[in-house]
């Protein structure tokens, strides 16, 4: 498995970089933006996964652990390829790709080439509970087990890592667990979509 690389970059053409290691050139598939990042004859380290088949061997280059972890996870939905995955991420960041996923709202990821509505769908039921690790919150199979408030920061932490503010988070998810039952108070991804639904979709903003 190669995990990672560094080297020089040799040539960016479209979403195909080729990285010198050692001597040798490797072609990496990377996003268009994340293309436009790279610049030739200088330096570049990229989180790789390397997808191996009977007759290929393809290696896909991202510039965060976050957008690799979410790739993987991505390949890991029923209908969805590599080359579909990085679409995705073409497309969302991994903390969108969380937030559709927490609401379950699948039109973001209808609006990727190449995904039909069935998989959106697939994709919002398959990753549910697996994508807050990239916002930095605790499991979302969380229960009533823990306090309250433990719930509700860890709630309010999603959406901070979603691109709320502190402020705006803490008063939707107050707003949110007024209309709760006591198991959906008592569940992080429950109260994390009664929040999101309070705020309103594709609305994040930028942390200050």
């Amino acid at each position: 498995m190669i995990s990672s690389v560094r080297g020089t970059v040799l040539t960016v053409a479209g979403s195909v970089a080729v990285i010198e290691v050692g001597g040798v050139g490797l072609g990496i598939q990377v996003t268009p933006q994340h293309g436009l990042t790279l610049r030739i004859g200088q330096e570049a380290m990229l989180f790789t996964a390397l997808i191996v088949r009977e007759d290929d061997l393809s290696l896909f280059g991202f510039a965060t652990p976050d957008e690799l972890t979410a790739f993987d996870l991505l390949r890991g939905v029923s209908g969805v390829g590599p080359k579909s995955a990085l679409g995705v991420l073409a497309t969302l960041t991994p903390a969108q790709i969380a937030q559709a996923v927490a609401a379950d709202d699948d039109a973001p990821f209808r609006k990727v080439s190449g995904i039909g509505p069935k998989t959106a769908k697939l994709i919002t039921v398959s990753l549910a509970g697996k994508m807050m690790a990239l916002v930095g919150t605790v499991s979302t199979n969380s229960t009533g087990d823990g306090t309250s408030g433990t719930i509700s920061s860890s709630v309010v932490g999603a959406l901070v890592g979603l691109g709320w503010n502190d402020r705006v988070a803490a008063q939707a998810v107050e707003e949110a667990k007024e209309g709760a039952t006591a198991a959906e108070r008592g569940s992080v991804q429950a109260l994390l979509r009664l929040a999101l639904a309070r705020l309103g979709p594709q609305r994040t903003v930028a942390n200050t």
